[in-house]
């Protein structure tokens, strides 16, 4: 064989090794990152903190991501309530994601784990389960004390006192739990960035950026340090760009609430009769221009501006309502929810309601749960009562209810007393509101007991001997 020929066979040798490694290189790829190079298009509006787990995840994951934030591509308010929308998004909600190939997803968290890789979701069963337990952490703990804080800095909700100093206290809990884990660790989840950090991050930033000033993290040092590593990687700048951290805690601004508040019309003057002239003819054009305004006046409240939420609700047929049957009571709920909430419990709130309270017309009951061998850590059984609370949310108009979480990791117990339109449990009035009732022992209590009132004033104030249960107060959930 002669040497060219040789050459040649060697030559095409190598050119075989070289185009089978990029096959395999581009089949470990696909494998490793399935969306790398891929277009897709996430509807959100802009500074979404919710779309931003998605962003950033994108950022690792090499995802092509086009967001759609602006008009004409999506306008907030108007494209979500469009049929062509709602057709691949039945709630309204954004983020939403949309791939090329028409996959379709709503819920930030399952959007985010979409598009993260294999590193970001946790390369081993347990630490993938540990990425969820953070990523569920993030929304049973620290998104509901968060909101309740940060939005009214923001005009978004209306300030209430007794709720921001609850949620400061929450808060404080969780930055206690998140410094403790962090005091060994660089990241939540092994080594390096995962989603669990991206998540946590992404849930805190209003935090740090509104109301966590130097003195109220001053304890935390370890979950800054974690912050400020994670918002400076260039997958995290990419999306938040140069996060500043607070420096003087904001405080609830009552103009900006008003500003933020939907203007309503001034109701139109009536015009004054004449008593000389009696009724006069009115003239055609007069006649348009009243029957106009009119039709103006009807078409006012459809204008008004309804979140995501409340269009889809508005949508559905009115059910019937499970205490229709009930005689009309004088004890006013929502007026008491409003004491509560706004006055001090034990010198203002506790009295209206027992001045109140309407014996005939209502029930108070003690709820135990069944099961408190089966609780483990604390904020996981927290979850089980805002879990229940969730999933009882058209009950809210007609009942009241304390539930409080006693003891400590892996030895604790849960009960509450409730507030109930009617004589008997209302769980059995409507299937929704089935699911997690039977997991409770329930026991009626007698209005004009000492029993009664005493649980009454340690649940509704979260302080007291609590002699029934022998475990210390950990912490409490209202549903109201």
């Amino acid at each position: 064989m002669s040497c060219d020929a040789v050459k040649f066979n060697f030559c095409q040798c190598w050119l075989s090794v070289c185009i089978c490694k990029r096959n395999l290189m581009q089949e470990i790829d696909c494998q490793l990152f399935p969306l790398q190079g891929k277009c897709c298009t996430l509807y959100t509006y802009p500074e979404n903190w919710r779309a931003f787990k998605a962003q950033i995840a994108a950022q690792y994951s090499g995802a092509r991501l086009k967001i759609a934030s602006a008009s004409p591509a999506f306008t907030f308010g108007q494209t979500n309530r469009s049929p062509a929308f709602l057709s691949n998004f039945p709630l309204g909600k954004v983020p939403a994601y949309q791939g090329d190939d028409g996959f379709c997803l709503f819920e930030s968290n399952a959007i985010a784990h979409y598009l993260s890789n294999d590193a970001l979701r946790g390369s081993t069963p347990q630490a993938s389960a540990q990425v969820l337990q953070w990523v569920s952490f993030a929304d049973s703990e620290i998104i509901p004390p968060a909101s309740a804080w940060v939005f009214p800095t923001l005009g978004i909700m209306q300030f209430n006192k007794q709720a921001t100093e609850q949620a400061k206290e929450e808060v404080k809990r969780v930055l206690a739990i998140l410094n403790q884990h962090l005091n060994t660790r660089t990241f939540l989840v092994g080594e390096r960035v995962s989603l669990a950090d991206i998540t946590v991050v992404c849930s805190l930033l209003w935090l740090y950026k509104q109301v966590l000033e130097p003195a109220f993290r001053q304890p935390y040092p370890n979950v800054s340090r974690w912050f400020l590593t994670c918002v400076n990687q260039p997958q995290f700048k990419a999306v938040l760009g140069e996060v500043k951290l607070c420096e003087k805690m904001a405080q609830f601004d009552a103009k900006k609430f008003a500003e933020m508040q939907p203007k309503k019309e001034a109701p139109a003057k009536k015009e004054k009769s004449g008593k000389e002239g009696g009724k006069q003819q009115q003239q055609p054009q007069q006649q348009e221009k009243k029957e106009k305004k009119k039709e103006e006046k009807k078409a006012a409240p459809a204008e008004e501006e309804m979140d995501e939420c409340e269009a889809v609700l508005a949508s559905e047929p009115k059910a019937k309502d499970p205490f229709a049957h009930l005689p009309k009571s004088s004890f006013v709920m929502d007026e008491f929810k409003r004491k509560y909430s706004n006055e001090d419990t034990l010198a203002v709130a506790l009295p209206y309601f027992w001045d109140h309270f309407d014996r005939e017309g209502f029930s108070i009951w003690y709820a135990e749960y069944r099961f408190p061998e089966e609780l483990t850590m604390s904020f996981m059984s927290c979850n089980l009562i805002t879990g229940m609370f969730q999933r009882l949310d058209k009950l809210r108009k007609n009942a009241f209810a304390s539930v409080i979480l006693f003891g400590t990791n892996n030895d604790s117990c849960i009960s509450g007393i409730w507030v109930f339109r009617g004589q008997e449990l209302a769980f059995t009035l409507s299937e929704d509101w089935q699911i997690d009732y039977e997991s409770y022992t329930w026991r009626k209590l007698d209005v004009d007991s000492e029993e009664c009132k005493t649980m009454v004033k340690e649940y509704f104030a979260w302080e007291g001997e609590f002699k029934h249960v022998g475990k210390p107060f950990n912490q409490g959930k209202i549903f109201k």
